[in-house]
């Protein structure tokens, strides 16, 4: 038989829409008993205030008292904790017929991959991007889409890590869909949690061209330091070579023209002097010609 606590409890959670966690469940009766005791002083009924003392234990002993009521009378609902709060629902034992009353509503399902994704993230939230790609080996851009556009993921801040990449975490649809009140509930959850998780690569940033060397020796590269440094050098070295052999093949080009030229100018010269020399030598022979006539 249902007490009179118990019959309080049940109206107050039949008629909160988003449930009505055991606290709030214990306000509510503790201040319907101020309410009246301050209405009617002395003469409040004792069927009230009676439970001016109800604890959260009184509660919850009630609603399991109330559920075994259920299914000894088998009833088709049952009283089940939410996030928000204890809520009537629906025995499962009953979801082919309640399914009818939502004809439109196709049960959406979950890829592996996005179901893998979901798991890391539940057991171990919040975490980045690069986290949960380190655990599944692959890329989870499709599967995380898929997850927050179904509102079972959502984005929780940002890691302080370099580049403040993003955090994921889940949300209460994803506690009220897979029938849980707390991340705590789920299946083996302080053994999971425990589990060490490979680390996600850290980022190349970039370093100055100076500084490389000092960094490679920094990490234990002595040898790649040395191998970049002497090829460093040969290119060097066959850079300078290259300029070298055009700067000398330039000069004996520049020398090989002077001297060409050179060679034109006194040719030039001497057939300049050649030329004068035959102009002299006829004007004389003009002048021995008239000294002979006279």
């Amino acid at each position: 038989m249902i007490t009179e606590l118990e019959s309080i409890i049940e109206g107050l959670i039949f008629a909160s829409p988003e449930g009505a966690s055991t606290k709030e469940l214990v306000r509510c009766v503790k201040s319907a008993v101020a309410t009246v005791r301050e209405a009617e002083g002395e003469n409040a009924s004792e069927s009230v205030t009676r439970h001016a003392s109800v604890t959260e234990e009184d509660i919850a002993a009630a609603i399991g008292r109330l559920n075994l009521e259920y299914i000894e009378s088998g009833r088709a609902f049952q009283l089940v904790e939410r996030p928000a709060g204890w809520r009537i629902v629906s025995r499962p034992d009953w979801a082919q017929w309640v399914r009818e009353l939502f004809p439109d509503k196709k049960p959406q399902r979950l890829t592996p991959s996005a179901l893998e994704t979901l798991a890391i993230i539940a057991y171990r939230q919040p975490m980045t991007k690069s986290g949960i790609e380190a655990v599944r080996g692959v890329s989870v851009d499709g599967p995380l889409q898929t997850l927050m556009d179904r509102n079972v993921v959502r984005i929780a801040g940002r890691a302080d890590l370099p580049g403040r990449p993003l955090l994921y975490e889940t949300t209460e649809l994803f506690l009220e869909h897979f029938g849980v009140r707390t991340i705590d509930d789920l299946p083996n959850a302080a053994e999971l949690r425990s589990v060490k998780l490979p680390e996600p690569e850290a980022p190349v940033a970039e370093v100055p061209a100076g500084s490389q060397d000092e960094l490679t020796l920094g990490e234990g590269g002595e040898a790649v330091a040395r191998k970049k440094k002497a090829e460093k050098v040969e290119k060097t070295e066959k850079v300078e070579g290259a300029v070298a052999e055009a700067d000398a093949v330039e000069k004996a080009e520049k020398g090989e023209k002077a001297e060409k030229v050179e060679a034109a100018e006194e040719e030039e010269t001497v057939v300049f002097l050649e030329a004068e020399d035959e102009v002299v030598m006829e004007e004389g022979a003009e002048e021995t010609g008239e000294g002979g006539e006279e």
